[in-house]
């Protein structure tokens, strides 16, 4: 089973992606407000990956780089209502691997992982 992080300032946010994800069979292994004690949650538990909010992600903190640089198979998934093309040229630039959007769907947040998930092993075996 795969592990996940979830960090979102959003209670309810966290609650529903929490209830997403366990329902499509992964293990939230803890979720956090924070993007400061979503890192230290990462090297706790050094997830398969990491769901976290573009505030989290914008906060000044390089939580994405730093997870690039110390857990590079970690794989990261922006989540927010708003993306427009410079907010995932930007995300993409700094390493996020996939965009899950605001509200949730959850056939869509399952798919998005799915694929995510197939697309880095096809490309490890190759």
């Amino acid at each position: 089973m795969l592990k996940a992080v979830i960090v979102d300032a959003s209670a309810v946010s966290r609650d529903l992606l929490n209830t997403v994800l366990s329902e499509g069979g992964y293990s939230v292994v803890a979720q956090t407000h924070t993007s400061a004690q979503g890192y230290a949650l990462l090297q706790k538990f050094q997830p398969h990956f990491l769901c976290i909010a573009l505030d989290q992600i914008e906060d000044g903190s390089n939580i994405v780089e730093q997870v690039r640089a110390s857990l590079p198979k970690t794989l990261i998934f922006m989540v927010s209502g708003d993306i427009d093309a410079a907010t995932l040229k930007m995300a993409l630039g700094r390493g996020v691997h996939g965009f899950i959007v605001k509200p949730f769907k959850p056939d869509a947040v399952l798919k998005t992982i799915r694929n995510t998930v197939l697309a880095m092993i096809r490309k490890q075996q190759s």
